[in-house]
């Protein structure tokens, strides 16, 4: 068991992200056996959930003649146009099947501002909007976090940036991890977090 300080925090392993989802990323579900088997390791797991209201900004249907993967800069910087996904309380948006959700203490939910998109489990994309998640790891004394999820290059990226950002002690386990890799998006992460002060496993 991993010490008292330690946390896992479980991105965003939704149907949407895996095979067969609006915005799958290759190879998302086999990460989720994986995951299962880590989370024993941690007396705190904390999931995230993205959560979108089907008028959300990110979402290129919502944009006429906008093609999705395009860009857009919107007022907190720019955006990518997203497939519709992870619409609330549709299927897209439910955890993996096989994800053991039981485990998780914590879910925390993102994305569901209509105006602003939300990839980090810490900030909105403002980068100032708080969820909230950094008052529950500290008032349960924890400063040490392991993050494991989809994608890696977005909201793995953006959550573990800002958790070093914040203090936090930070790795990212690779192999419990995947990417959509967006025109490079992938090694511009790597080099981010790496910049940031963030342990690749």
């Amino acid at each position: 068991m991993r010490a008292a300080n330690d946390a896992l925090i479980v991105i965003d392993v939704q149907n949407d992200f895996c095979p067969g989802g609006a915005l799958a990323v290759d190879g998302g579900d086999q990460i989720v056996a994986g995951i299962n088997a880590l989370m024993g390791d941690f007396s705190c797991v904390v999931m995230t959930q993205d959560w979108h209201p089907a008028d959300h900004a990110s979402f290129a249907s919502n944009h006429a003649g906008a093609d999705p993967y395009s860009m857009l800069d919107m007022a907190y910087g720019p955006q990518v146009l997203w497939p519709d996904h992870c619409v609330i309380g549709s299927t897209g948006a439910q955890f993996h099947a096989d994800l053991d959700v039981d485990q998780a203490q914590m879910i925390v939910r993102k994305g569901y501002r209509a105006g602003i998109d939300s990839y980090s489990a810490f900030f909105e994309n403002d980068h100032k909007t708080p969820t909230g998640l950094d008052g529950y790891l500290r008032t349960r004394g924890i400063d040490r976090l392991t993050m494991v999820g989809l994608a890696t290059d977005f909201c793995v990226n953006f959550s573990a940036q800002d958790a070093a950002g914040l203090g936090y002690q930070v790795t990212v386990e690779r192999d419990l991890c995947r990417a959509i890799d967006l025109d490079g998006s992938l090694d511009a992460a790597l080099d981010a977090m790496a910049k940031a002060g963030v342990t690749m496993a």
